[in-house]
């Protein structure tokens, strides 16, 4: 109890959600207050944790609770990109009518579960944090009760992400069974390296956390959720799960897994090059572009797994840069959708962007910039998170899957490349909206900057990841 400080904002965010429940039944009308509010806890919980110095380490209850330089990194570009959804999407939830009093505080609940998830040195903590984070997300996905689409990606979610989970779990319970522990430390020092149990439990975990990724072939959910789910929510389902579950799988694979790399790498390795391709091909078809999108990131989670295959402190590390990348990537992209907006109706189809150029050069700049980094060319941001993670892949001799990785580059660049040729050279259709919230235009501005300008100076970032050692 006497380290109950270094939990201070997880406790925060947690009494902000407990008030904000409060105001919600005692005043009405106070969606819009509670949205802001939201927002300004984030702001609050993002302070708490730079009130204490970055590079710690402290283990709390039991063991079981870890604060690191890892956990505590991981956990910031969460908060950040909580407060860039929310700022983005203030304006977009009005119009489509779900300005509840629910929405920012489920989306402040699975904040919390993320962030226990970042942290969790047990099993059973892990899980914990894992189902506070899915049970947000599955109202989440259906919150537009008036839309089909979103309440059929509300149940799809639901039904596959419990099994998942029911996987996960199954794994953890083998993983008890063998090693007599549920803690990350004790399970590699009593585990039995050459146990099948062993094996089978740790494919388990793998299986569940793939999932929750969007890894091949546990991809099945992605494109209908996204394109079902309110835009406000894809955004959510498209960056900070996957920043939450990238740590847990190097927590649990580079701590109480690291004996038995040779059984669990070949299965990062299969994961890695089938999310690679499938993604980049499947994309090609995609007319909408939350779909297209969905492709794309199943892709992009390809290239961080890729990473964190290589089995070394370079290859974590190249995986954190690249999430940490794809995260702006992503916010610029979703930012631009928003701005697809024409009588109250938002448009997501890629026939919608025809011609876009004519009557809205900065947009259709910021679009440019975000699917050519998004596509991997030089000079921009994208082009070096996959180098960074292609040198780390390099450097361990894994050079079929260096291959496999360029060559789902240069296949996902063509639909990328014929989304910029609808923007500059199709005919021009009617113009949209220009009137956007302050807090769209700050994120779009902010991300787009850092996609363009990071070649300048990549090192503040390089510098702060390269503190993060594991092995």
């Amino acid at each position: 109890m006497i380290n109950l400080n270094f939990i201070y904002s997880e406790i925060f965010l947690c009494l902000a959600i407990m008030l904000f429940l409060l105001i919600g039944v005692f005043k009405k009308n106070s969606s819009y207050l509670i949205y802001n509010l939201s927002i300004l806890s984030l702001f609050g919980c993002l302070a708490l944790i730079f009130s204490f110095p970055i590079n710690i380490s402290v283990e709390l209850f039991n063991n079981s609770y870890k604060i690191d330089y890892l956990s505590t990194y991981m956990k910031i570009l969460l908060i950040l990109s909580g407060i860039f959804v929310l700022l983005s999407s203030s304006k977009y939830i009005q119009i489509i009518k779900i300005n509840k009093i629910e929405y920012p505080i489920l989306i402040l609940s699975s904040v919390v579960g993320m962030m226990v998830m970042i942290s969790s040195n047990d099993l059973i903590l892990f899980y914990i944090g894992l189902e506070l984070q899915s049970l947000s997300l599955y109202v989440l996905a259906s919150f537009n009760r008036d839309n089909i689409l979103s309440s059929e990606s509300g149940l799809k979610y639901f039904v596959l992400s419990a099994l998942s989970s029911g996987l996960l779990l199954y794994g953890c319970s083998l993983i008890y069974g063998f090693s007599g522990s549920t803690n990350f430390n004790l399970i590699s020092e009593n585990m039995n390296q050459n146990s099948y149990g062993v094996t089978f439990g740790v494919v388990f975990i793998i299986t569940g956390l793939a999932f929750k990724i969007s890894a091949v072939p546990f991809h099945m959910w992605a494109p209908d959720v996204y394109e079902g789910s309110p835009t406000s929510v894809t955004i959510f389902f498209a960056i900070l799960p996957k920043i939450a579950a990238l740590a847990v799988f190097i927590r649990i694979l580079y701590v109480p897994f690291l004996n038995i790399i040779d059984q669990w790498q070949i299965i990062i390795v299969f994961l890695s090059i089938a999310s690679m391709l499938f993604g980049a091909i499947a994309a090609i078809g995609q007319k909408n572009l939350k779909r297209l999108i969905a492709y794309s990131s199943i892709g992009h989670m390809g290239y961080a797994l890729a990473g964190l295959s290589t089995g070394t402190n370079l290859g974590i590390q190249s995986s954190i840069t690249y999430i940490s990348i794809y995260l702006f990537m992503n916010l610029a992209f979703f930012c631009c959708l928003f701005m697809l907006r024409r009588d109250e109706k938002y448009f997501e189809n890629i026939e919608d962007l025809s011609g876009l150029s004519k009557n809205h050069p900065i947009l259709s700049f910021s679009l440019l910039i975000v699917l050519f980094s998004l596509a991997g060319i030089p000079p921009l941001v994208g082009f070096f998170a996959k180098f960074y993670i292609f040198t780390a892949v390099v450097e361990q001799s894994m050079y079929s899957l260096a291959i496999i990785g360029l060559l789902s580059t240069v296949i996902a660049a063509f639909y990328y490349l014929r989304i910029i040729k609808v923007i500059y050279f199709d005919p021009e259709k009617e113009i949209y909206e220009k009137n956007h919230s302050i807090g769209l235009k700050i994120s779009l501005a902010f991300s787009t900057i850092f996609i363009l300008f990071y070649f300048i100076y990549p090192s503040p970032l390089i510098e702060i990841i390269e503190k993060i050692n594991i092995i």
